[in-house]
């Protein structure tokens, strides 16, 4: 890979993300935050003419992309992206600091939602539009948003894509890699709408609608309110984003298996069915232990249901504290940080399917040492599964809990208690946002000391290119030519 297809691909990305600006200018002029003008529309033109020069001095030339390079380019991508998000934040005054501002917008990208602002309740319209909007960029993949764009700089996309997606196995839902990209952005779009419309006749304003949206469909975490969704103090809404929660855990897939028809392959499928029954039987259990502290079946269980998938999802909204309720419910909490939603969903986290390969692995050597000669294979959505996806399940479970005991001691070189320093770790890598102790929901990550601030963010960023895109540069392999 060249300097020139380096520079082109991630001037076109930067572009994209700069148009995205739009919508904040927009809310700053509706809400006459006439000095948040500039902090957008300055790097705005900045990056979109060198997007277009990138594009016109391209034209018309074919460039092939190596593996190795597309390894670069996605990790760059979002380090770069991330970088760009921070200058509103901190030419806005809101942020002042660099490592705050780069923390806040590397956990926007990566839909974590772990925040150093105590107080959002009084930050402009318009920056909290774009702190959810960062969600929402990033939820399906900047990467793979560009690469909907990519035929325009002759480049081929699947190995970008497959460096960004998240789950063990990548593959295409159409024959052409742009034109996945292009369908599940469209399927995207449209229940992002459809939340902010029911949001809407709720009784929520369109900024505020939109930018729950975002941060739902996203799986982040960021509120315009300092008690998160429970601020609004609506059943409704509470509900609405309990289940596009539970949407934004699903494969995308599944979305145009639906529109195509394909319902067997939804039936069919090992973890969707594993997904919905890990949130039902942890929703009615945590309800059940939260029952005397909200009174109400009812009640206890759609705080339940909400923050159960608020943490399977990674999305870290809130609507009750869960450090203060009943420890067997805090530890069903605990235990959901582990998991994470479906593969290929915006979601964070390991992944169910992991889990499931392992379930499976493990009860297949349990029959082998039963029957020494027999032959055994996992299956996943009614087929024979490759043996070597265990070997990659396997591998990255090793890589994920090294770089939690990693984040964790780092924690502790912060002065944080090794409750708070080992879920923070897991909220990081996972891109949850809030964790138990001086990381719960009632709290921030404003206090830390910067070289912890940079080190979460390496991790919030290596836990959403699925690790082996950030730490593959660590590799002697991967320098030697």
């Amino acid at each position: 890979m060249t300097v020139k297809i380096f520079l082109r691909i991630i001037f076109v990305l930067l572009a994209i993300v700069g148009l995205s600006f739009l919508m904040p200018i927009f809310v700053a002029l509706a809400y006459k935050e006439y000095e948040i003008v500039p902090v957008f529309l300055i790097p705005m033109i900045i990056v979109v003419i060198l997007g277009i020069i990138s594009v016109v001095s391209g034209r018309g030339e074919q460039l092939s992309l190596s593996t190795r390079g597309a390894f670069v380019i996605a990790a760059c991508s979002w380090i770069f992206a991330s970088l760009l998000g921070a200058v509103p934040l901190m030419a806005s005054g809101c942020i002042p600091r660099l490592a705050d501002a780069v923390f806040e917008s590397v956990s926007g990208f990566t839909t974590t939602g772990a925040t150093i602002l105590e107080n959002v309740d009084d930050l402009p319209k318009s920056i909290n539009l774009w702190r959810c909007l960062m969600h929402w960029l990033g939820g399906m993949g900047i990467v793979a948003l560009t690469v909907a764009f990519l035929p325009l700089l002759g480049v081929g996309g699947f190995q970008l894509i497959k460096a960004e997606t998240t789950g063990p196995e990548k593959g295409k839902v159409t024959p052409k890699i742009t034109n996945t990209a292009k369908a599940l952005w469209i399927i995207y779009v449209v229940l992002t709408a459809i939340q902010t419309i029911l949001l809407m006749v709720s009784g929520l304003d369109f900024v505020n609608s939109a930018s729950i949206a975002f941060a739902t469909l996203g799986t982040g975490g960021f509120a315009l309110k300092n008690a998160s969704i429970g601020g609004y103090n609506s059943a409704a809404v509470d509900w609405i984003c309990t289940v596009f929660m539970f949407l934004s855990g699903i494969n995308f897939t599944m979305y145009f298996y639906a529109v195509s028809r394909k319902f067997k392959d939804i039936r069919e499928n090992t973890e969707l069915k594993a997904y919905a029954t890990v949130f039902i039987i942890s929703s009615l259990a945590v309800a059940f232990f939260i029952k005397p502290q909200f009174g109400s079946f009812i009640n206890s269980l759609r705080h339940a249901a909400f923050n159960v998938v608020s943490i399977i999802s990674t999305t870290g909204f809130a609507t009750a504290d869960y450090t203060l309720w009943v420890p067997p419910a805090q530890f069903v909490i605990f235990l959901l940080y582990f998991l994470g939603a479906c593969s290929g969903s915006t979601a964070g986290g390991v992944k169910i399917i992991r889990w499931v390969i392992l379930a499976k692995q493990g009860s297949n050597e349990i029959l082998r040492m039963l029957h020494p000669h027999g032959i055994f294979t996992i299956h996943l959505n009614g087929k024979p599964g490759r043996r070597d996806v265990v070997f990659n399940v396997a591998a990255f479970i090793y890589f994920y809990f090294l770089l939690i005991f990693v984040t964790t001691f780092v924690g502790t070189l912060g002065n944080v208690g090794i409750l708070s320093s080992f879920t923070g770790a897991l909220a990081m890598l996972g891109n949850v946002g809030p964790a138990f102790g001086k990381f719960g929901p009632s709290y921030n990550y404003g206090f830390l000391p910067d070289f912890v601030k940079w080190w979460y963010s390496f991790a919030m960023l290596a836990g959403r290119l699925e690790l082996y895109t950030m730490i593959i540069y660590f590799t002697k392999s991967y320098w030697k030519k």
